[in-house]
């Protein structure tokens, strides 16, 4: 459930020393900043907590932008350099003389209102909650940089940033509340949530290789009927062909088989045949130095390859010295993993939002489309796994309110000025975002939206339109419009 989260890509941080316009020797991008943001927006007398941010002013000059990320369901540590030019939100303030700020999520990292996970708590987990924290900070933040004091909305422009959910947070919040952000940028912006998400698979059967994604609907194929024909012994087998023989729920095995797909969505443009993905596919494909045509090796050679790969090189990845029961089950709930309620926790603070607003089930497809994932897995699955988590706010497997989500926050319906779009044809999530097949969003100066051959959130970083020409495209894109939306600002009387 949690293996393709929509979640940003990571850069190391650049080792070089930083300076302002001017000269000044400037901190570290690592140093750690702590805004007093409110518990509830709904009630301040509950007091604040510690939002933690990080920030670089190295091309600052007054009456420059200040430009917000958040990077969204993670701990923030790790992604200081999205405040660097070797991002598109650095090359913005490079070319606009801004300054770049990311911002740590409420309940994730070290970003917590309380100091536990418990469903009581994350109550106060919810998308209208982490809009208010974007726009409070922007409105009540006094920056560490000189002059960081008078650079509120209306002193300054603000441009808000975000890939993946946060590139949907970015639309959202400009929905919501809008004349906060002067502009906005979402890349891979998953803006409308869906339950049944089987089109996560979509993009990934189109772009890749074929013979592989043939080698693997036929075996996808051959579990579907042998469970629709109560074949229990010919399950038994196929599971062991995988070295995953001791997994009880048939649920579980075909979720298993879901991992080597989820491989795709850390795929970049500047990624080799080295990548875990490739490796899964040239396992099923290559034999004795010799790919497979387009229809792959067929099914016994699909079973015995995928097999040995899970075997000899896979399970080790996922599973290390666990057995496949206690890795890849989840029908016991008292393991750790389900009762672990301490910060610092992803997992369950992102498994609290998908099961009450945004679903994204990642599932098998209806039965007239071909399937690279098992029809065996539907949401109820998926659903099944909130109650485990939290016991004490599911009592059966919720409905994510969906619906009512895409009607607060317009979905693919968005239609607000001087936000971009940047999204990826390869991306697994594209179609939750306004490039989704069949929507035909027009392109307009307005709300432009724009299309590279990448991956997930490709375009935010700048080695990415390097090896891509269409990615660096959609780049040019982004900082022509920004450079344009940026010269209409004026400050408010």
């Amino acid at each position: 459930m949690l293996r393709g989260m929509p979640s940003l890509p990571k850069l190391s941080v650049p080792e070089r020393s930083l300076t302002s316009m001017n000269g000044t020797a400037l901190p570290p991008i690592t140093t750690v900043y702590h805004f007093d943001q409110l518990i509830d927006h709904n009630n301040a007398g509950l007091g604040t907590f510690q939002q933690r941010y990080w920030m670089n002013w190295e091309f600052y000059e007054p009456g420059g932008p200040i430009i917000l990320m958040t990077p969204g369901e993670g701990n923030a540590d790790g992604f200081e350099a999205y405040t660097t030019n070797d991002t598109i939100n650095g090359l913005i303030a490079q070319q606009q003389n801004g300054a770049a700020i990311i911002i740590e999520h409420r309940f994730f990292g070290y970003s917590n209102p309380y100091d536990n996970l418990t469903s009581q708590s994350l109550a106060l987990l919810t998308i209208q909650q982490a809009i208010d924290d974007l726009v409070y900070f922007a409105t009540t933040a006094d920056l560490p940089m000189p002059g960081g004091d008078a650079v509120k909305p209306g002193q300054a422009p603000w441009i808000l940033i975000g890939g993946s959910y946060s590139g949907a947070l970015t639309s959202w919040t400009m929905v919501n509340k809008p004349g906060i952000f002067w502009a906005g940028y979402s890349s891979s912006g998953v803006v409308e949530a869906i339950t049944d998400y089987y089109d996560y698979f979509t993009p990934i059967r189109d772009y890749m290789p074929q013979n592989c994604s043939s080698d693997v609907e036929a075996v996808i194929s051959y579990l579907d009927d042998m469970y629709a024909a109560g074949d229990t012994t010919g399950i038994q087998t196929l599971k062991e062909a995988f070295g995953l023989g001791d997994i009880v729920h048939l649920e579980d095995f075909a979720t298993a088989l879901q991992y080597n797909l989820f491989d795709w969505q850390s795929l970049q443009p500047d990624v080799g045949a080295g990548a875990m993905f490739f490796e899964f596919c040239d396992a099923l494909e290559v034999k004795d130095g010799v790919s497979a045509g387009p229809q792959g090796w067929g099914l016994d050679n699909a079973i015995y390859s995928w097999g040995n790969f899970w075997n000899t090189t896979y399970y080790n990845q996922v599973c290390a010295n666990e057995d496949a029961e206690t890795c890849l089950g989840t029908y016991n709930t008292s393991q750790f993993y389900w009762t672990n309620v301490t910060v610092n926790n992803a997992n369950r603070s992102w498994f609290w939002m998908v099961c009450n607003q945004v679903g994204w089930y990642q599932v098998g497809p209806p039965e007239c489309e071909p399937a690279i994932v098992s029809r065996i897995l539907q949401p109820v699955y998926e659903q099944r796994q909130c109650v485990n988590m939290f016991p004490d706010a599911f009592a059966y497997p919720p409905q994510p309110t969906t619906a009512e989500t895409n009607v607060m926050y317009a979905g693919w319906d968005v239609d607000i000025p001087r936000l971009f779009f940047a999204n990826g044809l390869r991306d697994p999530w594209r179609e939750a975002t306004v490039s989704a097949d069949g929507l035909n969003k027009p392109n307009t100066t307005s709300r432009p939206i724009y299309e590279g051959d990448g991956f997930h959130c490709t375009d935010l970083v700048v080695q990415n339109g390097i090896v891509d020409a269409t990615v660096a495209a959609v780049q040019e894109a982004g900082l022509m419009y920004m450079k344009a939306w940026l010269a209409d600002w004026k400050p408010s009387a």
